[in-house]
């Protein structure tokens, strides 16, 4: 096979959360470059791709679980016989309110713990499992998928926020740590992107309610894009190509940074 830009051609790439939204474009990508693509997921089903090139194997992971991650690394690299890059983008939003005094819509420790297991604890195994084989090979990318609230912070959206605000220095600590052993950490944070199928209407209730407006007013917010300098959503094809970039050795010297997607609406 001719060799891309990227070179990306038959390297073996796992990415979490990968069956829907900006996992599931990422992957597509990193298909179309001819990469070998695990896709993990919680979704018992495994989602449909475009295969012209590229191989694609599917594994059912609940990232939180150490022994279902170990599995899901068993199985790329019984197929594969590597790990040259894991994107890291498995997470959850739940929309809730430190204090309500409604009591409709408050933050619980099961919620806590819920969000801060995928996003945080699952960032961990996926992470700890696959060094550990990037270390015996002394080369490997980790790509941790952060958000614009991880900087910023969210209305309603604290525990989300505080989750990606730990990714955030997660990178920052294991790109000091990896580094030396041939390994670049960095990280992706997007902004406001594009709807997809991850907006349910039981998520935009719960943030509208939050911040004290109707689901209609909500969505109409997400609709302006006066904040935004680029004045525009973003798409989930332009975070999916900046993860395929950074996965590529055309990226060699980016290490220990978070990358904002946000059309310059973030501070760096």
């Amino acid at each position: 096979m001719e060799k891309s830009w990227l070179n990306l051609e038959g390297k073996s790439i796992i990415v979490t959360g990968g069956a829907s939204g900006i996992g599931y474009a990422t992957a597509q990508e990193l298909l179309y470059d001819g990469a070998y693509v695990t896709v993990c997921d919680i979704a018992p089903r495994a989602p449909e791709f475009d295969v012209s090139s590229g191989k694609y194997l599917y594994v059912q992971t609940d990232v939180s679980d150490k022994k279902s991650v170990d599995n899901m690394i068993a199985k790329v690299l019984e197929t594969f016989g590597r790990i040259d890059v894991l994107v890291n983008n498995a997470g959850i939003n739940i929309p809730r309110l430190l204090v309500d005094e409604a009591g409709q819509q408050e933050l619980t420790e099961e919620i806590w713990d819920k969000v801060m297991n995928v996003n945080v604890k699952g960032v961990f195994f996926c992470s700890q499992a696959a060094a550990r084989v990037m270390i015996k090979q002394k080369s490997g990318v980790i790509i941790n998928m952060s958000s614009e609230s991880g900087s910023e912070g969210s209305e309603g959206q604290s525990v989300y926020a505080a989750s990606k605000g730990a990714v955030n220095l997660l990178t920052r600590s294991w790109a000091k740590e990896l580094g030396k052993k041939g390994i670049r950490v960095v990280g992706v944070a997007p902004g406001i992107m594009e709807a997809t199928g991850l907006r349910t209407l039981e998520y935009e209730s719960a943030l509208a309610y939050t911040r004290g407006i109707t689901v209609e007013q909500l969505r109409a917010n997400y609709a302006k894009t006066s904040t935004i300098p680029l004045n525009r959503a973003g798409k989930l094809s332009e975070v999916a190509n900046t993860v395929a970039f950074l996965a590529s050795e055309r990226s060699g010297y980016i290490h220990g940074v978070t990358i904002n997607i946000s059309g310059g609406k973030s501070r760096p």
